[in-house]
C-alpha cells in the first residue's frame, strides 16, 4: 500500500477531489435553493419567467463543460482549469451578493448585476465540473476500472454532502420569514454570501493538497499540462491526439448554423436554448468524425450518447427541484416538520440527506452484485432510475389531485418524492459519470464529459420550459380573489377579463391562462405531474428495451 492509497482500496486523491466538489456543490446548490424566490421576490419577475431563467441558467452551466473540457484536453490541463473555474464562480456568487444588496435603490443596477453573476457562474462551471471528473477516473489505472461505479458513487456522496450543507445554511440565512410569515427580501444577499465563501473554501482546498495525492500510483502528478502527459498516460496502441479533418470541422459549422435555425425557428426555441441543442448535436457529430478512432472506440462512444440521451428526461424531471417544486413548496404545502415551518427553499434539502445517507449503501450493493456475477451494467442501472423517477411523480400527482385551489400537501409527500428521486439519481447519475470514465478515449476524456455533461445543459433546459407550464397554485386564486377577480373563471373562459382586470393580474405576476405543452392544455397540476410521469416512464421502457444493443457495443465493459 502506498502513500496516495487509503485503507479502503481508494486513492488518498479521490478524498481530495471529494472535498473539493463538496464544497462546490454547497456554492451552487445552495445558490440554486434561493435563486428562483430571489428573481420574484427581489427582482419582481413572473414565475414563468424566473423558471425559463433557471432552466437555461442551468442548462447553459452544463454547456460550457464543452468548452472547458476542450481546453483541459487541449491546452491548460485539469488542474488550472479547476482553479480557474473555482475562482470564477466565488466571484460570480458575491455579484449575487451585490445585486440582492442593491434591488432595493437600483433595480436596474442589481439585474446587470444579476445577470453578469450568472455569466460568470456559467463558464466558471464549464472550467471546473468535466475537469474534476476527468481526474477522478484517473486516479484509477486500467486494471482498476472496475473499481469507478463505486469510486463515483463515493465522489457523489460529496457532491450531495455539499448540496445538503448548501441548501441547509443558504436558506436558514438567505430565505427569512417573520412570525407573520412575511418574507425578508433583504435577506438574500447573505445566503449568496455564504455560497461564495464555500467555493473559496473547495479552491484553496484543492490548491493545497493536489501535488501531494491528486497523483498517478507511482506518484506523477495527475491532470497537468496536456503537453506534458506520458505515453504510459494511454492505453496500448491508443492514439494520443484527435484528428479532425478541414472538411469535418467545416461541416461541423454548418451543422451548428442550420441545427440552431431549425431548433429557433420551427421549434421554436429561445436563443439560449437553441445553443444548447445545437451545440450538443453538433459536438457529437464532430467527435466521431475523428478519423483516428477505432471501430471499438466508436462504439463506445455511440453507448455513451445513446445514454446521454435518455438522461436528459432525467434532468427534465429531477430539476423541477428548484423550481416549480419550489413554487409549490412556497404556494401549496403544509411545511410544519415536527412543528418547525420549514423554509420553501429548504425543502429540497432533504435529497442532499438521502444522497448522503444511501450512497454507500448503493456503493456495497453494486460491490456485492459484481462479486456475484449479477451486477448489472450501466445502461440497465440507468433505466431503473428513470423507471424510479416516474414512479416518484406518479405518487405526488394522485396526492395532490383533489387539493383543488386552496387545499395544502402534506410535507411527507414531497419528502417521499425526495426519497424515491434520490435512489434514482444514484442508479443514474454517479453511473453515468463512470460509464464516460470507462469507456472514454484518453485524448477525449474531458471533453467526453462535456459532452455528457451536455444531456445535463439539454435536461435542465428542458426542466425550464416544463417548469413553466405549471399552473396557477393556490395561492395565485387567493390574490386574484382579493383584488375582485375569479381566476377560475378566467382560465375556464367563463368570465372575461376587462382591460383594468387583465393589468392587475398581470401586475400581481398571474397568468390569466391555462399553459400548452405538446398541444394539451394543463389545467391542474395532477395533470402538470403526469407529464413527468409519461415522459420518464417511456424513456425507462425504451432504455430497457435497447440493454442488450447496447451491451454488445461496449466491447465487454459493464
Amino acid at each position: 500500500m502506498t502513500e496516495t492509497t487509503a485503507k479502503t482500496g481508494h486513492p488518498k486523491g479521490l478524498w481530495v477531489l471529494f472535498g473539493t466538489e463538496m464544497w462546490e456543490r454547497f456554492n451552487f446548490y445552495g445558490m440554486r435553493a434561493i435563486l428562483t424566490l430571489f428573481l420574484v421576490n427581489s427582482l419582481m419577475m413572473k414565475e414563468e419567467d424566473a423558471s425559463l431563467i433557471y432552466g437555461g441558467f442551468l442548462g447553459l452551466c452544463y454547456l460550457t463543460p464543452m468548452l472547458g473540457g476542450f481546453i483541459a484536453d487541449r491546452f491548460f490541463g485539469n488542474r488550472n482549469c479547476i482553479l480557474l473555474g473555482g475562482l470564477m464562480m466565488a466571484i460570480g456568487q458575491l455579484l449575487l451578493f451585490f445585486s440582492a444588496s442593491v434591488f432595493g435603490t437600483n433595480i436596474g443596477l442589481a439585474n446587470t448585476l444579476m445577470w453578469s453573476a450568472l455569466g460568470i457562474i456559467i463558464f466558471g462551471n464549464g472550467f471546473f465540473k468535466p475537469n474534476i471528473s476527468s481526474m477522478v477516473g484517473s486516479l484509477y489505472p486500467k486494471q482498476e476500472k472496475s473499481k469507478l461505479d463505486t469510486a463515483f458513487t463515493i465522489f457523489y456522496m460529496g457532491i450531495n454532502l455539499g448540496a445538503f450543507l448548501g441548501q441547509l445554511i443558504c436558506p436558514i440565512v438567505g430565505d427569512v420569514k417573520n412570525a407573520e410569515g412575511i418574507r425578508d427580501i433583504h435577506a438574500f444577499k447573505w445566503g449568496f454570501l455564504a455560497a461564495s465563501m464555500a467555493m473559496l473554501i473547495g479552491t484553496a482546498l484543492f490548491y493545497v493538497l493536489k501535488n501531494k495525492y491528486v497523483v498517478t500510483p507511482e506518484g506523477r502528478p495527475l491532470g497537468g499540462l496536456p503537453s506534458k502527459n506520458e505515453a504510459a498516460d494511454y492505453e496500448e496502441g491508443e492514439s494520443q491526439k484527435a484528428v479532425f479533418s478541414s472538411t469535418a470541422l467545416i461541416m461541423a459549422g454548418v451543422a451548428f448554423l442550420s441545427l440552431g435555425a431549425l431548433i429557433h425557428f420551427v421549434f421554436d426555441q429561445n436563443l439560449i436554448y437553441t445553443l444548447i441543442y445545437s451545440s450538443g448535436l453538433t459536438l457529437a457529430g464532430l467527435i466521431v468524425s475523428d478519423s483516428s478512432l477505432t471501430k471499438v472506440e466508436r462504439d463506445r462512444i455511440f453507448v455513451i450518447y445513446i445514454v446521454a440521451f435518455f438522461i436528459i428526461f432525467f434532468w427534465a424531471a429531477f430539476e423541477q427541484a428548484g423550481s416549480s417544486l419550489t413554487f409549490i413548496a412556497d404556494n401549496q404545502t403544509d411545511r410544519n416538520f415536527f412543528g418547525w415551518n420549514m423554509p420553501p427553499s429548504m425543502v429540497q434539502i432533504f435529497n442532499g440527506l438521502f444522497v448522503v445517507a444511501f450512497a454507500v449503501p448503493f456503493s456495497m450493493l453494486w460491490d456485492y452484485l459484481r462479486s456475484k456475477s449479477k451486477e448489472p451494467i450501466s445502461p440497465m442501472k440507468q433505466a431503473f432510475g428513470l423507471a424510479l423517477i416516474a414512479l416518484s411523480y406518479f405518487i405526488i400527482a394522485h396526492n395532490v389531485k383533489d387539493l383543488g385551489n386552496s387545499g395544502l400537501l402534506a410535507i411527507k409527500w414531497l419528502i417521499l418524492l425526495y426519497l424515491i428521486q434520490t435512489c434514482a439519481e444514484l442508479c443514474l447519475s454517479p453511473i453515468g459519470l463512470s460509464l464516460v470514465g470507462k469507456l472514454s478515449p484518453k485524448r477525449f476524456s474531458s471533453l467526453l464529459y462535456g459532452v455528457f455533461f451536455l444531456s445535463n445543459a439539454s435536461g435542465y433546459a428542458l426542466a425550464g420550459t416544463l417548469g413553466s407550464i405549471m399552473p396557477a397554485t393556490g395561492d395565485k386564486f387567493i390574490k386574484a380573489k382579493e383584488l375582485g377577480i375569479d381566476l377560475q373563471g378566467v382560465l375556464d373562459k367563463t368570465v372575461t377579463l376587462t382591460p383594468e382586470q387583465a393589468k392587475l393580474l398581470a401586475d400581481n405576476q398571474i397568468s390569466d391562462h391555462n399553459p400548452i405543452f405538446a398541444g394539451f392544455e394543463i389545467h391542474n397540476l395532477f395533470e402538470f405531474f403526469m407529464v413527468f410521469v409519461v415522459l420518464c416512464g417511456l424513456a425507462a421502457i425504451i432504455l430497457f428495451a435497447l440493454t442488450p444493443l447496447l451491451k454488445k457495443l461496449m466491447h465487454g465493459v459493464r
